[in-house]
């Protein structure tokens, strides 16, 4: 077939009203048109949350044996609560200092014996409170991943619900956040309600004690916080 004839019976063809490509099977155009098949996909469940176990004993196994903690901690390098697990005073700081790993111990360095002394003013030692952190560990460059955080705090928030202390000091910003969902700036100078899986308690904030070592003008600030931890408890 020459040029002129193929253009010719194309023109027939768009004149009929074909315009398109059509399937070399029959089909019916006068019937109404089927929506688009979608293609089935199945849903990716979202994994499990981690087994945290509900007694304390229970709780104080899983933190040595667990391969993984939320705090990404790896077994074998953690630095474990101390002190009296059934004391009303529960402190919560945020990370172990540099020395602790060695010592093992939290607060072994000269923030640790600033520590004692902030405990003694109040009448206390470390053998009358229970002493913890947010993460077992001290990570990487001293912050804590904001990518974690949450998880931290929930872990954190398990941890003190299952000490059931009347008071709790959170000592420094990440450890009021974690808690309290509060900056420390704000979070400082009242009492404030905690309530976690039906526990309720009391909790203040105040600054670290590494803070205090480099900004000794706050000491004053921190022992009208103290003064407001002990009161009804001493």
């Amino acid at each position: 077939m020459d040029a002129l004839s193929a253009q010719s019976l194309l023109g027939w063809w768009q004149d009929a009203g074909v315009d398109m490509f059509v399937d070399e099977a029959p089909r019916n155009w006068l019937a109404e048109p089927r929506a688009p098949a979608v293609a089935s996909a199945e849903i990716p469940q979202s994994a499990p949350a981690p087994v945290t176990p509900r007694t304390m004993p229970a709780f104080r196994a899983w933190l040595e044996e667990a391969e993984a903690l939320p705090d990404g901690s790896p077994k074998g390098r953690r630095i474990f609560p101390s002190g009296d697990v059934s004391s009303a005073l529960m402190v919560l700081v945020d990370m172990p200092e540099p020395g602790d790993s060695d010592a093992g111990a939290l607060l072994s360095d000269d923030a640790g014996r600033l520590f004692d002394r902030m405990l003694a003013a109040i009448g206390r030692s470390r053998d009358s409170i229970w002493l913890a952190s947010l993460t077992l560990t001290r990570p990487a460059g001293g912050g804590i991943d904001a990518q974690c955080a949450e998880a931290i705090g929930a872990f954190a928030k398990h941890h003190v619900a299952l000490v059931r202390p009347r008071r709790l000091l959170l000592m420094g910003q990440a450890a009021s956040r974690a808690v309290l969902g509060m900056d420390l700036v704000a979070a400082r100078g009242s009492l404030h309600a905690v309530n976690h899986d039906g526990v309720n308690m009391e909790a203040v904030a105040t600054f670290a004690p590494r803070f205090l070592l480099r900004n000794p003008q706050r000491k004053a600030d921190s022992w009208r916080d103290l003064r407001l931890l002990i009161e009804g408890i001493e």
